[in-house]
């Protein structure tokens, strides 16, 4: 008998929160209606932490995974409580070994509370918070980080792209995938550290096994979580490959695809 999950682990951006920002109000209710049931609720992003503010003033309630699982983030309290940071030597060599497969492929550096770019990055979301960047970006690698970024600005070639050729040159170094199939952008955490993998650490710590999870994503940093939980959501709207990682597929974003599947879970017996 399938009984309702007792954990609900869901991406943001093209998940249940669209292109424009907005998150409706039937998804908010499902979410609620849930925590109200005793399901411990995890939104499990890419953001860093200073992306999330919007997300405790929508939901009120959860924990947070950001950075692809690289933190555990409080969002009631604007607090990190855990984090699985990216070394200063695996961030360097990193740089280094992409520059000589894609050459023109630049990189940005965060953590929670910095960003930084080299010139030829343009960012499409933290405008204006490193409005001047560097020729390079190796002297502002000096401290572990949440993410490194590496990104083609003139889009010339695509995240998947990117991809294919940065996972067999980064094997064994880091965890690399990206969130956007219409980027060109990479995101790249520490080895060994995913949404999937942070995400199965937080719920032993809880005592809730992966029969018991449900979880919902619809792009490459995803793929880890939605292998994972007994119960998978793929976007319809999503990356092409998702339906081979996820065990369903969910609605698209924009008929409150997540928000159908809850309202169906909780119908089902505790």
């Amino acid at each position: 008998m399938n009984l309702r999950p007792k954990l609900i682990a869901s991406d943001l951006d093209g998940t249940i929160v669209a292109h424009y920002g907005d998150i409706s109000q039937r998804t908010i209710d499902a979410f609620l209606k849930a925590h109200s049931l005793g399901i411990e609720i995890f939104f499990v992003t890419g953001r860093p932490p200073r992306w999330m503010p919007e997300i405790q003033a929508a939901f009120g309630i959860g924990r947070a995974i950001c950075g692809n699982g690289a933190m555990l983030y409080d969002m009631a309290e604007d607090k990190v409580i855990e984090e699985w940071l990216l070394s200063v030597e695996a961030q360097l060599e990193s740089v280094k070994r992409l520059r000589k497969l894609i050459p023109q492929i630049s990189f940005a550096v965060e953590n929670h509370h910095y960003f930084h770019r080299e010139k030829a990055y343009i960012p499409h979301w933290d405008v204006g918070l490193d409005n001047v960047g560097v020729d390079h970006i190796e002297p502002k690698i000096t401290e572990p980080a949440l993410k490194l970024l590496a990104r083609c600005s003139e889009q010339e070639i695509s995240a998947d792209e990117m991809l294919a050729i940065a996972l067999p040159a980064l094997e064994g170094l880091v965890t690399v995938t990206h969130s956007n199939s219409n980027d060109s952008l990479l995101e790249i955490s520490s080895l060994g550290v995913s949404k999937g993998a942070t995400l199965e650490r937080l719920a032993t710590r809880l005592g809730i096994e992966a029969k018991d999870c449900v979880a919902f994503g619809d792009n490459p940093n995803d793929f880890s979580m939605l292998e994972w939980a007994g119960r998978s959501y793929a976007m319809a709207n999503g990356h092409p490959d998702g339906i081979k990682h996820a065990k369903s597929v969910a609605p698209d974003i924009a008929e409150d695809g997540v928000a159908q599947i809850i309202e169906e879970l909780l119908q089902l017996p505790a």
